[in-house]
């Protein structure tokens, strides 16, 4: 798990924050608080790694307003709701919008910890294959227009000859090409290369 991953704390009422900050703290050393939504929203950088905690019922923006503010701002950060006002309706709403848990108070000291970890693991996966994708888009920009056709024709399953033909190229120039865009794909086989060119 990442060291640097913070569990972000949102709920309204102070003694049920220190003591959920008092709890996670036991598992998790990087804890941040706040009274609010709109505190959260006005300190929280995008790219920071870690998850929500939050409180559904708050007064001004409720947790769902905030997690759906944080989903239309493409903002991809995992969370997980707790709530002493919990309904069948509401849960379901709020997983359905991509929560990963909701815990009705009372709940577990381990139930929490599980959700925490399971958010902090599901923020590593969504980062790491972000960067994976910014990878491979910085490979594919690096490639000259004639080496961009050689791939799209390769990823349509086209073999030298084929691409030759239509490009109207001398297959030597369509194997330097390809040579070429292996390299800089940095892949070392078509299977991988279709891999790469195909991550999202």
């Amino acid at each position: 798990m990442n060291d640097e991953a913070t569990v972000f704390l949102v709920d309204d009422d102070p003694a049920v924050l220190r003591s959920l900050t008092a709890l996670v703290k036991v598992v998790f050393p990087r804890v941040e608080s706040f009274a609010s939504a709109h505190e959260f929203l006005e300190t929280y950088i995008p790219d920071r790694p870690g998850c929500l905690v939050l409180d559904v019922a708050m007064p001004g923006m409720n947790g769902l307003e905030l997690h759906r503010k944080l989903t239309e701002e493409r903002i991809d950060l995992p969370v997980v709701f707790i709530t002493g006002h919990g309904n069948v309706q509401m849960a379901v709403g709020a997983m359905q919008a991509g929560a990963v848990n909701f815990l009705e108070k009372p709940f577990h000291e381990q139930e929490l910890w599980d959700s925490i970890r399971k958010a902090l693991e599901l923020d590593q996966q969504t980062r790491r294959r972000r960067q994976r994708r910014s990878d491979v888009e910085t490979r594919i920009s690096q490639l000259s227009a004639g080496e961009r056709q050689v791939l799209d024709m390769i990823l349509d399953g086209k073999f030298n000859k084929e691409i030759a033909a239509e490009l109207q190229l001398s297959v030597r120039t369509v194997e330097d090409r390809r040579s070429k865009l292996m390299q800089k794909m940095q892949a070392g086989s078509v299977a991988e290369l279709v891999q790469l060119a195909l991550v999202k």
